[in-house]
């Protein structure tokens, strides 16, 4: 059976440009790091395009999902990187993988503990000292109404999120001085989300008679109405932490 293809329009699994990843990339090898370390890291995009422009580095990410690690190690190979990364099938929780020169987690935060402070101490321990960390984490623009929250994701609430303000400071008591404070934009944001369902839309409009098509529809309807939900009040934040000696 034919099933709805997924993803495929996206490089990343987050709302991040080609623009800010140029830029990412470019001010997080300036201290020439020798290791990476990748929390939740998916397919691993970030960390690749890191490696290809430090080549004295090494790299490992780590996440559960075996289809993205897949995808990892197959990009790796076709970039003639697979000697340089690793793609593990592990949980992040109280990982010995660092310490690394530098750190990327990127909207996994929760990996590293159910508490926003706690996950900071884990990425000030997994960093070196004079390393860096690359934090990629939801914020409140404003706060949501309660109405709002009630469209958003299961149970959510106003406590999920700080805002921006509260987010750096929280860095900052972790060991952290903040190099860099950038926010995903609206395009970005909306480039992503469309990018996300595009296929799965497409493949209803030419399949709405298929056997899976209705599971299909209610999956991609709650996610649009998700994140419709959330557009301009919930944001993605991208910090390059400094740790403080």
């Amino acid at each position: 059976m034919t099933t709805p293809p997924h993803r495929t329009r996206l490089t990343f699994h987050g709302p991040l440009s080609e623009t800010r990843a140029d830029a990412l990339v470019q001010r997080l090898t300036r201290h020439r790091p020798t290791s990476v370390l990748d929390i939740g890291c998916g397919s691993g995009e970030l960390m690749l395009r890191v490696l290809a422009a430090a080549p004295e580095a090494t790299g490992t990410g780590i996440d559960l999902d075996t289809d993205d690690l897949a995808r990892g190690r197959k990009a790796a190979a076709d970039r003639g990187l697979a000697s340089r990364a690793r793609f593990l099938e592990e949980s992040a929780t109280g990982t010995t993988r660092g310490p690394a020169d530098l750190v990327l987690c990127v909207g996994s935060s929760q990996a590293l503990g159910d508490r926003l402070p706690e996950a900071l101490g884990e990425l000030r321990r997994l960093v070196t000292d004079h390393g860096r960390v690359l934090l990629g984490e939801g914020f409140w623009q404003r706060t949501p109404a309660p109405e709002e929250l009630s469209r958003m994701w299961p149970d959510a609430a106003v406590t999920d999120h700080h805002d921006l303000a509260t987010l750096v400071e929280l860095a900052i008591g972790a060991g952290f001085r903040p190099e860099w404070t950038e926010t995903a934009s609206l395009d970005e944001w909306e480039a992503f989300e469309s990018g996300y369902l595009a296929d799965s839309e497409v493949w209803l409009a030419q399949n709405p008679r298929h056997p899976l098509a209705e599971e299909t529809r209610q999956r991609v309807d709650r996610h649009r109405a998700r994140w419709l939900a959330y557009r301009g009040v919930l944001g993605l934040a991208y910090l390059t932490l400094v740790p403080t000696v």
